[in-house]
């Protein structure tokens, strides 16, 4: 907790908002991302059918 208040206090609230946020979304974005390659290596083999 003390950490999180020294950052805050370095480099401002928002800027300590939007590196957390960006961690805490990376793993959604990855997430995200192989489905969509997933999903379009699905439609590809539909299409192949």
């Amino acid at each position: 907790m003390d950490e999180l208040l020294r950052a805050v206090g370095s480099y401002g609230f928002p800027a300590v908002v939007a590196a957390y946020l960006l961690v805490r979304m990376e793993n959604k974005l990855d997430q995200l991302a192989r489905c969509i390659k997933e999903l379009r290596e699905a439609i590809i083999a539909l299409n192949l059918k």
